[in-house]
Formats: structure tokens, C-alpha cells, sequence
């Protein structure tokens, strides 16, 4: 049984989890089977709460949101200045709620809440503004080409490739989050994010502020499991991108 240490009363924690359920098209919803896990706070080894973990079932539900919402939902289909508008706003709303996610990282990661304040919350912000300013300007080329029979122009043209599957680990939990859907989000993806099991907090917390700032229910679903949960991911036939950080245990 785990105790808690006198020596650590200080430690008693500002802010709990609001989030605790799967992100699946814009609703947080338990896991099919009821199947949950814990979180532990690294500096008392107490139980925080419990988080739903999601099972094949819950995979494949929120990969089939996320193609949904690329096949025929508005986020590929807006101009790169509207989803760099609601990037933006995503990050305005992590610097707003800096000292509530500042909280979340270190209760559930157990870092000095110091470098949670200055440097991840901060910088998982930028990161979504930077990528935020990359969105209307991701453009093809006009080549001229010579060909036997006369001179042509070549155009090209880029286009976003479809779901994207993103596991990411605990030891920055949000800011690998950021690095991971920003880029993908500013060109029109889709994605099915799965945080760490150690470490849920911050991406589902992530989840309801990018819905609050406007992006379209199923654009980014978020998914906590194990090992097992991203397997199921990673091999699903409507995934188009498979983006990872992690041991050679995730690979």
C-alpha cells in the first residue's frame, strides 16, 4: 500500500485532472469496456485518480472519427489562414491556462513545477503559434518544362496526407504533444494522438482547450492506453502516418 510522506505535505496538488475519459469526435467518453488505469503522483507515489484506457475497440472508433473528419469534415478543407487562426488561438488559450497545465505536468510527470512554468507550458504555446504561422503558407511550385513537342508549365501542389497516428512519452508530456500535432495540424491532417499511460494529463487537458479554440470535432482525437493500445493504432488499416517518440520497445 502506498503511503503518504509527512516530509511531502507541501506537495499537495492546486489542480486535479478535469479530464480523466478517451477523446473520441469531440466528446469524452469512457472506453468501451469500462477498463481504466491509475496515475500516480512520482513525488508522494500516491494515486491521483484513474484514467479510461482504450482497447481495440476505442481504437478503431477514434481512427474512423479521425478519417471521417479528413474524408469529410471542414479541417483539410479550410484555408491555411482559418486553421492558423485556430492554432493561434490554441496557443493564446496554453498561455492563459499556464498555471493550471503547469500544475497538471508536474502532479502527473513529477518535474520542479519551476520548469513546468518556464519552459513547457511556454514552449508547447509557441510551438502551436509557430506552426499556426506556417499554415497559409504551405504552397507548390510553378516549373517550366520542356517537352518535344512544346514548352509547359508544371505545377505542383501539396496536400495533406490523411490520419496520422502520434505516440508520444512522458517525459514532456504536453510539449511532445505540441511538437507532434502542430505541424501535422497546420497541413490538414488528422490525428489519433496516444499519450503515455504514465503521463495522460496534459494531452487530454490539450484535448478540451483545442476544442474550445475552435477545431472540429474529430480533427484530433486522443487516446491514453499502453503499449497494446498503440499497437492497435499503429497497425490500423486507415492510417495513413505513423509519428513516434520513444524507446525501441514503441518502434
Amino acid at each position: 500500500m502506498r503511503r503518504f510522506s509527512s516530509k511531502l505535505a507541501f506537495t499537495i496538488p492546486k489542480f486535479m485532472p478535469e479530464q480523466t475519459q478517451l477523446l473520441i469526435n469531440g466528446q469524452f467518453v469512457n472506453s468501451v469496456s469500462g477498463e481504466t488505469f491509475e496515475t500516480i503522483d512520482p513525488r508522494t507515489e500516491e494515486v491521483v485518480c484513474f484514467f479510461s484506457k482504450a482497447n481495440e475497440e476505442d481504437v478503431n472508433k477514434a481512427v474512423l472519427s479521425s478519417r471521417k473528419a479528413f474524408d469529410e469534415g471542414p479541417w483539410p478543407r479550410m484555408s491555411g489562414y482559418e486553421r492558423g487562426r485556430i492554432m493561434n488561438k490554441i496557443g493564446e488559450m496554453i498561455f492563459e491556462q499556464k498555471e493550471r497545465l503547469a500544475n497538471l505536468e508536474t502532479l502527473d510527470n513529477g518535474k520542479p513545477l519551476f520548469f513546468s512554468t518556464v519552459a513547457d507550458i511556454p514552449l508547447s504555446a509557441q510551438h502551436f503559434q509557430y506552426y499556426g504561422g506556417w499554415a497559409d503558407k504551405i504552397h507548390g511550385d510553378t516549373l517550366t518544362h520542356d517537352a518535344a513537342f512544346g514548352k509547359y508549365l508544371v505545377q505542383t501542389l501539396k496536400e495533406p496526407i490523411g490520419v496520422a497516428a502520434q505516440i508520444i512519452p512522458w517525459n514532456f508530456p504536453l510539449l511532445m504533444a505540441a511538437w507532434k500535432l502542430g505541424p501535422s495540424l497546420a497541413c490538414g491532417n488528422t490525428i489519433v494522438l496516444k499519450p503515455s499511460e504514465k503521463t495522460p494529463m496534459t494531452a487530454l487537458a490539450l484535448g478540451k482547450l483545442m476544442l474550445d479554440a475552435g477545431l472540429p470535432e474529430g480533427a484530433v482525437n486522443i487516446i491514453p492506453g499502453d503499449g497494446k493500445t498503440g499497437n492497435e493504432l499503429v497497425k490500423h488499416p486507415l492510417i495513413n502516418k505513423v509519428a513516434f517518440t520513444g524507446s525501441l520497445n514503441t518502434a
